[in-house]
């Protein structure tokens, strides 16, 4: 295999060196060698194979975190395709849409959560094969499937597939303002290029271990899952649950001895306030990463001052890119800094520029769009050639820059400062959110005759998202049932924190919905 070129090169490559070292473990559930996991991806590429997988198809997972969940990717990448992970609380009608837009040939699912989704594949009007994992999250039930589908017809040995570096390694899904999720695709060469960037920049060993705090259908997860694969090192997976709760991931960080820790700035400042981390020993975080959205400075502070001995890395970067930028965070935070850190300058992998809205490059101290090109962007949205028209600018030499919509202005040093962004597109909780999905998810609803949403800035949750609307009928809808209705079409990270409720939403002089009077009201 060419070295670098295919992303299952990072674990191939590194089981040779340690192939007895556990490469992945689940906290008190399972854990696996490199040796271990990369015999149990090969029996997952001939299963695949076996049932017609082939280079360039796609191949769906619909499980939970889990040692089998990292064997199955590396397995699918094995087999040529390309892995779709889909978000197993998100609301089943939008996990079958995103498998059956992007037509894959098999699906990899929990069977606790498959009938769900089977009603919702068969409504779409068609339901791939399912290989279906009892109990996925305690680690063996990848390999006793694999023994019974073996028994039944048993899928002679391949070869693993060696992919063109620009071929498709996997698709994340991230919110559309369509209404409908879209697709990124992206390549193996960008997330190997990703992967040698962050070896470069952080040095990792195979001494070290990495959390896994991301859900695998979120592009931090390309960091968690294949830079310490690359060397070696140990990936502990940290599950929804504990992941959320502040008096449990405190002493998982404490045990685990983890080295370094990659999650978005609201999970942080929650283990600050409430992890109660004095009382635990945290010595061995030597690095500290961040992403996802703003990290108010005041909340950052207050995490330095209860762990200051690890290296603050703030990363930037859509799925598109992944990483774009970064920036190195000071030993000391002066205490009359009020507005957070830059977004920093751009990863060595790529290239960058500021434009203007008619595509001019701008000169720095100048607000325009960010642009980024090099190896690490997308190949393109999965079927939307129009939005990929619209979403790339191509140089005469053939250069192709992806136009972020993040507004940026560039220091004299080469240092990015966030100015926000040229659509209505938001993150919060370190995913993206176009408003206008959740608009057409609650449009949805029978009563609802018109609905606007609109973010505002909250001091601790970085954004608060209000829901107006207009309803057909003099009583009101309870907040409860609109909660509940929002939950059964949208992740929850979507539903709205508050909802208004107007005779009419106010209008411009052009008869558009007034979005900025909107942000000012009060929510009633």
């Amino acid at each position: 295999m060419r070295n670098g070129e295919a992303l299952h090169s990072i674990l191939t490559g590194s089981v040779s060196r340690f192939p007895n070292k556990v490469a992945v473990v689940d906290p008190g559930r399972a854990s696996i060698t490199y040796g271990e996991l990369d015999r149990l991806s090969d029996r997952v590429r001939d299963r695949l194979r076996h049932m017609g997988v082939q280079p360039g198809d796609r191949v769906g997972t619909y499980l939970r975190k889990s040692v089998d969940a990292i064997a199955s990717i590396f397995g699918i990448l094995k087999a040529g395709a390309a892995y779709v992970p889909v978000d197993p609380s998100a609301p089943p009608a939008r996990c079958a849409y995103i498998l059956d837009n992007c037509a894959v040939r098999v699906i990899l699912a929990d069977d606790r959560l498959a009938p769900s989704l089977e009603i919702e594949l068969k409504a779409l009007g068609r339901v791939p094969p399912i290989l279906l994992l009892p109990q996925a999250e305690t680690g063996i039930p990848l390999e006793d499937l694999l023994q019974a589908e073996d028994r039944r017809a048993p899928a002679p040995r391949c070869e693993t597939t060696d992919p063109s570096p620009t071929a498709l390694a996997y698709i994340l899904y991230t919110s559309g303002s369509t209404g409908r999720p879209k697709g990124v695709m992206l390549s193996h060469e960008a997330a190997t290029s990703f992967a040698a960037w962050c070896s470069d920049t952080f040095g990792p060993t195979h001494e070290d271990r990495f959390s896994s705090h991301a859900p695998l259908h979120f592009d931090l997860s390309i960091l968690d899952v294949y830079v310490p694969l690359k060397h070696g090192a140990t990936l502990v997976l940290i599950g929804e649950e504990e992941g959320k709760d502040p008096h449990r991931l405190a002493p998982l960080i404490a045990e685990q001895r983890l080295t370094i820790w990659y999650s978005t700035p609201s999970i942080l400042s929650v283990l600050a306030q409430y992890g109660r981390l004095e009382r635990h020993d945290l010595s061995s975080i030597r690095t500290v990463l961040f992403a996802g959205e703003v990290f108010p400075v005041a909340q950052l502070r207050a995490l330095k001052a209860l762990l200051p001995q690890p290296s603050y890395f703030n990363l930037y970067g859509p799925t598109e890119t992944n990483v774009c930028t970064y920036h190195p965070i000071p030993m000391a935070i002066p205490a009359d800094r009020v507005d957070p850190y830059p977004i920093g300058r751009t990863c060595e992998h790529l290239r960058s520029r500021v434009v203007d809205p008619a595509g001019a490059v701008l000169p720095a101290g100048q607000e325009g769009e960010l642009l980024i090109a090099g190896p690490g962007i997308m190949s393109g949205y999965w079927n939307l050639p129009e939005q990929n028209a619209s979403s790339f600018v191509i140089d005469p030499d053939g250069t192709r820059w992806y136009r972020t919509g993040d507004l940026v202005v560039e220091q004299p040093d080469g240092v990015y400062l966030f100015h926000g962004r040229r659509d209505r597109m938001v993150k919060r909780r370190g995913y993206r959110v176009e408003l206008g999905e959740i608009e057409a998810g609650l449009a949805c609803h029978p009563r609802v005759r018109e609905v606007a949403v609109v973010a505002v800035p909250d001091c601790e949750a970085g954004v608060r998202i209000n829901a107006f609307m207009s309803l057909d009928g003099p009583d009101r809808l309870s907040i409860v049932s609109l909660k509940q209705f929002c939950t059964e079409r949208l992740p929850r990270y979507m539903v709205p924190d508050l909802f208004g409720f107007v005779e009419t939403l106010p209008r411009t002089s052009t008869d558009k919905i007034d979005y900025q009077t909107l942000k000012g009201m009060s929510v009633r």
